[in-house]
This record gives C-alpha cells, sequence and structure tokens, in this order.
C-alpha cells in the first residue's frame, strides 16, 4: 500500500495531478507500520487468551505490557527480574518482525525514483533502521514497572542488529546492491551461500523433526504440565502460543544435541549424547519433550545424522550450481569444505541467539553451547559437503 502510493498520482478538486508523498515521509510510515501492527497483533492475541480466563484474566493494559515485553525479548533485548536478567528471544517473534523490516526496507527502496543510486538507498534503510530503534526505546519505556527493569544496553544492541539485518536485506534485494555487490565477489561464492542455506534449513528442518518426536513420545507428560497449569481454556491456548514462539529454540537446541555437544536447561540438566543429567526445570509444556530417564533416549542418538545430511545437501547444492568457469570436481570439494564451515559458523551463531538465561540462579544458562555446537557442524558438515560437492561436480562433467 505504501509503495501503491508512492508511484499513483493522485488528481485534487481542481482537476490537475497532485504529486505523490515525498519519499521520507512514506518511507517513515513503512517503519513506523511495523512496530504499530507488531505491537497490536501481539496485544490482541493476549487480549484474546485472556478473555477465555473464567477469573477475568489481566487487564487491557497489563496486556498491553506483556506484548510490549516480549516485543523486546524477541530482539534480543533484557528484562530484569527480582530473579536476575531473562534474556530469551522467542525466535518464531524474532522471524516474524525481520520479515517486516525486510518489507520496510524494500518499501523504503520502491518511494525513491526508478534508478536510485547507492546513497539515496543507504539514507533510506537508515531513516528505517533509525526510526525503528527509536520506536523500540519508547516501548521499552512503557514495559518496565511493577519490578521488572529493562536492561538498556542489550535492548538498544539488539534492535539495531536486527533493523540492520532485515532493513538491509529487503534494500539491498529491492534496489539491486547485494545482487552487484555479489557480483564483484569470486565465482563460487554464489554456490556456496546457496549450499549454506540449503544446508541450514535442512539442518533446522530435521532438528524441528527431534523435537517433534520426542514431544509425541511424552504427549501424556506434555498434558499433564499443561493441565497442572489450571487457567482452563486461557491457559491451555496460551501455553500453546508460547510454545509456538519458543519452538525455533527449541529446534536450535536439538541441533545442539545432534552436532554432540548438547543442551542446557539450566545449570541441574543437561542432555546429550554422553549423558542425560535432569534437574528441576520450568513448568513448560514444551519442556515435556526432555527426557523422562537418566538413560539417553534412542531420537538422541539418531539425531546425529543431522549434521551430516545438512552437509551432504549443502555439498550436492554447491556442486550443482558450479559454474563452467568455476572448476572441476577438486575446486568443487573445496568449496564445499567452505560451505560445511561457514554452515558451522552460521549455526553456531543462531543457537548463541537461541539460548539465553531465566535468571542469575539455576536457570541462568538455557540452551546449546555456541561455540562447541558450531565447531562440531562445522567438521561433520564440512566433510560430508566435501564429498557431496565434488561428487556431484564430477558427475556434471561426464
Amino acid at each position: 500500500m505504501v509503495a501503491l502510493l508512492a508511484r499513483s498520482p493522485f488528481r485534487r478538486d481542481d482537476g490537475q495531478a497532485a504529486r505523490p508523498a515525498p519519499a521520507v515521509v512514506l518511507t517513515a510510515v513503512a517503519a513506523v507500520a511495523v512496530t504499530v501492527v507488531g505491537l497490536l497483533g501481539l496485544g490482541l492475541a493476549v487480549v484474546v487468551v485472556q478473555t477465555l480466563d473464567p477469573a477475568g484474566g489481566m487487564s487491557t493494559g497489563a496486556s498491553a505490557v506483556l506484548a510490549a515485553r516480549l516485543w523486546l525479548l524477541a530482539q534480543g533485548g533484557e528484562l530484569t527480574l527480582s530473579s536476575g536478567p531473562l534474556v530469551l528471544a522467542p525466535l518464531l517473534l524474532t522471524l516474524l518482525l525481520a520479515r517486516g523490516l525486510s518489507w520496510a526496507g524494500r518499501v523504503a527502496v520502491r518511494t525513491l525514483d526508478d534508478d536510485p543510486g547507492g546513497g539515496r538507498v543507504l539514507r533510506s534503510a537508515a531513516v528505517v533502521v533509525a526510526l525503528h530503534v527509536a520506536l523500540t526505546a519508547l516501548v521499552a519505556l512503557l514495559a518496565g514497572g511493577d519490578g521488572v527493569g529493562v536492561g538498556w544496553l542489550r535492548t538498544a544492541l539488539g534492535p539495531l542488529v536486527l533493523a540492520l539485518l532485515g532493513v538491509g536485506w529487503g534494500a539491498g534485494r529491492e534496489s539491486g546492491l547485494l545482487d552487484a555487490g555479489l557480483d564483484r565477489l569470486p565465482g563460487v561464492t554464489r554456490p556456496v551461500l546457496r549450499g549454506v542455506a540449503a544446508g541450514l534449513l535442512t539442518a533446522v528442518a530435521l532438528s524441528s523433526c527431534v523435537v517433534a518426536i520426542a514431544l509425541a513420545s511424552d504427549a501424556s507428560g506434555y498434558a499433564a504440565v499443561s493441565g497442572s497449569l489450571g487457567g482452563a481454556a486461557a491457559g491451555t491456548v496460551g501455553l500453546l502460543g508460547l510454545g509456538a514462539l519458543l519452538l525455533p529454540n527449541a529446534s536450535l537446541a536439538a541441533l545442539g544435541l545432534a552436532a554432540g555437544p548438547g543442551f542446557h536447561v539450566g545449570a541441574g540438566t543437561l542432555v546429550s549424547v554422553h549423558g542425560v543429567t535432569l534437574g528441576p526445570v520450568p513448568a513448560l509444556p514444551l519442556l515435556a519433550a526432555l527426557p523422562d530417564t537418566q538413560a539417553v533416549p534412542l531420537v538422541a542418538f539418531a539425531s546425529q545424522v543431522v549434521p551430516v545430511v545438512a552437509g551432504l545437501v549443502a555439498g550436492r547444492t554447491v556442486g550443482r550450481w558450479f559454474g563452467d568457469t568455476d572448476g572441476g570436481s577438486v575446486s568443487a570439494g573445496l568449496a564445499g569444505v567452505l560451505a560445511g564451515g561457514v554452515l558451522g559458523v552460521v549455526s553456531g551463531l543462531l543457537v548463541w541467539v537461541g539460548g539465553g538465561s531465566l535468571g542469575d540462579g539455576a536457570l541462568a544458562v538455557v540452551g546449546a553451547p555456541a561455540v562447541a555446537t558450531g565447531i562440531a557442524v562445522a567438521a561433520q558438515s564440512g566433510i560430508a559437503a566435501a564429498l557431496a560437492a565434488a561428487v556431484t561436480r564430477w558427475r556434471a562433467l561426464g
């Protein structure tokens, strides 16, 4: 809609064509729309859940504050509670927010002339980033109170980094600057990036299957935890929504399990293929996927194929996208090693983003160790990707 208003002149009462709104105004509208629509959607979801509570639930104001706190956490913000810092981004909400910022970046480019220069694109994108960070700071002021503080350093840096990535991606794709930059890099860059993307999607999808299998194997435990928390329909719907928001976090934790290092749910709970240590955990139905005993479950052993399969997919993608001037099977194999290494780095970063802390006590560490997971994924995926890329390229050359 914003882009349509930018390109479509309209008529005034005197019959003359009116000029479209200035580009900076439409860019600002798009940037503000991301925060406004996001908060309204979150707030409406919380209010709907509260209306299902027979006891009345939270007020509309309290629901708005809860939505604001979720908005901050999704951007890597920090809330300080009496029990310690709360740093855990619901990654499904983070992905939706990043998609909205990417849309705003595309709109910022569309409002410019048909042939915008790189400088104008950067300035328009900077406007979106600055407005988003400023609006997030205002939301942070609303999120405080009632014994809950805001960690301003993370709350400032998190939205800035997310906006730079989301807006930069959207503006770069829309303006063609991203493709122009890739064209200046060596020819194997695109096949390697495609391989990393394919391998990452494969790893996350298979890790999500591991979580689904673990939950399905203990459906009674999920129902027991959900029922023990009460709240009738409100509690069921609210816990289901929270579990959905945290499902990508659980998938990344399962990736740590598949890679070997395992994952923590507090200091007393560690799940890995080398052993299981169980301790007190929050009463969250999603955690019913944790083992019930100290024995390592069969799905944990089966999950160890995930990094290898992801590497095979990455390597095959690299080999398929290799051009005539990119080299033969040896070059493809080396590119596969590079793709596996980059896949490990990206996996480690995502695992770090998906983890966090639920206080400064027994739940100070939640998630998989980022460095160890990244190294393990890089090693396993790199070997598999090298073999797959070399074989795929060799077969393509005949």
